[in-house]
């Protein structure tokens, strides 16, 4: 089956996949959507036997189905190659009664890699398959992961140029570092005055300002985008999720058919809606769980129909999930109204003019599958700490969030499903906040590689690369910017 991608916002001509990936958003600034949701082509048991890389090509191929098997075949070997640091490329754990899926594997050390380690070999394909002879410029906004995975997926790939905002101050020192010394000739990276939305506020106005977008062309640029928005970013993200259940079946944890719940930590909604798009093609899922910190738009959201931005910005623990503006919310919005495009615009126009939102009681009606959750920092840093006295693993501070809402949502609720949690950082790249719950008397005076240093003997683990190599690295990328004066960095970094 062919499958096509409408925006979510007018009744445009639907286009290929490969286009879709290209443009990354619409032009009438929606986001692409598949038609329909394929179904799995393969019983799970079937599925239960294969590698990381034959099951991403069986997933992925029934959404890309303009990309030839070796084109496609190509860009997932190319992908989850050796970058990454196991095999298995996402592996389970079992700990203290729920699995913890693991995609902290790859060269920046978070879950971003499962997805942007295959983008700039999608999108390259889908340019010469396009007849595009401009040069690709990713641009995109960050808080704190996507930059940095983007940047190493993208660094000195012909044909593309990549430039990441993040907030100034709104990511830890690592994921800083992280960015800062990102080495390529093609990458640049800027700090913002403001937080993340007014970042991502700010991409997406270039993306749909046609002026710069003429004036780009004229000097043969063309933007394109690796946030969670791209399509390219979202369909890879379903593959762990069915990898999960398939390695539950294969270790004998469940039987075909069983039922299990996912938790997600979730900040722009991409990483939960992947989870939704794999139950819609079929996966046994009961419950997916969305869970927040204390800038709980979402969980609020799901109790209440009310999607509301309006309220104070928090900097926490978790700064990958401090986001008020949830953009990967659209495309299930655009399915609650039944893909109506009109209803969906005038919606993503309530919450730019008047900061909010409100679903009807029968949109309302198909949020049956999701469940929302919030975690205080409190709460948070108990959790992690009472997981490793237990066990002596390690979460981060954001798969703390979804440890801490999942169990709560266990205690209320008595639902005993087996529980994938989406552990989507590893602890080290938190390294202060981590050892400020599980050893906060040890905290006191140390330098960010002295609790790295502290962190691996505490939790029995050698530090990843991505830590190693940014000791000595050299920092390359000094720029901060305001918001309003992205457009002018942007032009001339690319000499315009």
């Amino acid at each position: 089956m062919n499958i096509l991608y409408r925006s979510t916002r007018s009744d445009a001509a639907p286009i290929t996949a490969s286009a879709a990936i290209l443009k990354g958003l619409s032009p009438d600034g929606g986001l692409f959507v598949p038609e329909t949701i394929p179904a799995l082509k393969k019983p799970l048991s079937c599925l239960a036997g294969l590698s990381y890389q034959e099951l991403a090509y069986e997933i992925m191929s029934a959404y890309f189905t303009d990309f030839t098997e070796e084109e496609l075949r190509s860009c997932i070997e190319n992908a989850y190659d050796s970058k990454f640091d196991t095999e298995k490329i996402a592996p389970l754990v079992k700990k203290d009664g729920l699995y913890y899926l693991e995609l902290f594997h790859g060269s920046t050390i978070a879950f971003k890699d499962m997805a942007l380690s295959i983008l700039p070999h999608l999108m390259v394909t889908s340019a010469r398959k396009n007849g595009v002879k401009n040069e690709i410029v990713i641009l995109t906004a960050t808080s704190g992961d996507t930059g940095k995975a983007a940047m190493a997926g993208f660094a000195d790939v012909p044909g593309t140029k990549i430039i990441v905002f993040y907030p100034h101050g709104g990511v830890s020192n690592i994921q800083r570092l992280q960015m800062a010394t990102q080495r390529g000739e093609n990458t640049h990276v800027a700090a913002i005055n403001g937080n993340f939305d007014d970042a991502q506020t700010a991409v997406k106005k270039m993306f749909n300002d046609k002026a710069l977008a003429a004036e780009l062309g004229e000097h043969g640029f063309q933007f394109s985008s690796a946030n969670s928005i791209n399509i390219g970013r979202l369909v890879p993200q379903i593959v762990y999720y069915v990898y999960a259940y398939c390695q539950l079946l294969s270790s004998g944890e469940i039987a075909e058919g069983d039922f299990i719940n996912i938790t997600v930590p979730t900040g722009n909604f991409g990483n939960i809606l992947a989870a939704y798009y794999a139950k819609l093609m079929g996966l046994p899922v009961r419950k997916l769980i969305c869970a927040s910190n204390k800038n709980k738009v979402l969980t609020d959201f799901f109790d209440t129909g009310l999607y509301d931005r309006k309220r104070p910005f928090m900097l926490t623990s978790s700064p990958s999930m401090d986001i008020l503006i949830s953009s990967n919310l659209e495309r299930l919005i655009y399915r609650l109204t039944g893909n109506d495009s009109g209803k969906t615009l005038a919606f993503m126009q309530d919450l730019t003019d008047k900061g909010s939102y409100t679903i009807t009681d029968e949109m309302r009606e198909g949020l049956g599958d999701f469940v929302g959750g919030c975690a205080s920092e409190e709460e948070n840093f108990a959790g992690i700490k009472a997981l490793y006295e237990r066990t002596g693993y390690v979460i981060d501070t954001h798969t703390g969030i979804a440890n801490a809402v999942c169990r709560a949502y266990m205690e209320k609720t008595g639902d005993t499903t087996p529980t994938v949690i989406a552990s989507t950082a590893s602890p080290f790249k938190f390294a202060e906040a981590v050892v400020g719950a599980i050893a906060p008397e040890k905290l006191e005076g140390k330098s960010d590689f002295e609790l790295i240093d502290l962190l691996s003997d505490l939790s029995g683990t050698k530090e990843p690369f991505a830590i190693t190599d940014i000791r000595t690295a050299p920092v390359r990328h000094k720029t901060v910017v305001d918001a309003e004066d992205m457009p002018a960095d942007v032009k001339q970094f690319l000499g315009i």
